[in-house]
C-alpha cells in the first residue's frame, strides 16, 4: 500500500512530470536524427517466430518500415513492412494523446503548487 501511495505521488509530482513532457517531445526528433542507412542492415534476424518456423511474421521490418516512413520513404518502408503503414500513425496518435494527458496533470500540478 506505501508503495502505491509513493508511486501516485510520484506521476503527479510536477518534476516528474516536466521531465516526461521532455521526453515525450524529444523523442520523435530523436526519431527523426536516426539516419535510414543506420537500419539497412539485412543479416540473420532476430525474430524467433521466423527463426523457428521460417515464416516472416507480420512484425518482421516494422521498426525499419517505421524509420524509413519518419524519412518519408514510403516505397522502402512498403518493401520493408505493409504493415507499418496502419501501426506507425497509431503509434503517433498514442504518442500525441500521452504527451497531452501529461501536459494536463503537469498543468494541474503546477497550478496546485
Amino acid at each position: 500500500m506505501v508503495l502505491m501511495t509513493k508511486l501516485y505521488k510520484l506521476k503527479h509530482n510536477k518534476y516528474f512530470l516536466a521531465a516526461k513532457l521532455v521526453c515525450l517531445a524529444a523523442f520523435p526528433l530523436w526519431l527523426i536524427s536516426i539516419p535510414k542507412s543506420s537500419f539497412d542492415d539485412h543479416s540473420q534476424t532476430l525474430c524467433l517466430f521466423t527463426l523457428l518456423t521460417d515464416i516472416e511474421c507480420y512484425g518482421c521490418g516494422l521498426t525499419r518500415a517505421c524509420i524509413r516512413l519518419i524519412n518519408f520513404d514510403f516505397v522502402g518502408a512498403w518493401n520493408f513492412n505493409k504493415v507499418s503503414f496502419i501501426v506507425f500513425p497509431i503509434l503517433c496518435f498514442l504518442l500525441l494523446q500521452e504527451f497531452i494527458i501529461t501536459s494536463k496533470k503537469f498543468y494541474k500540478a503546477y497550478q496546485s503548487s
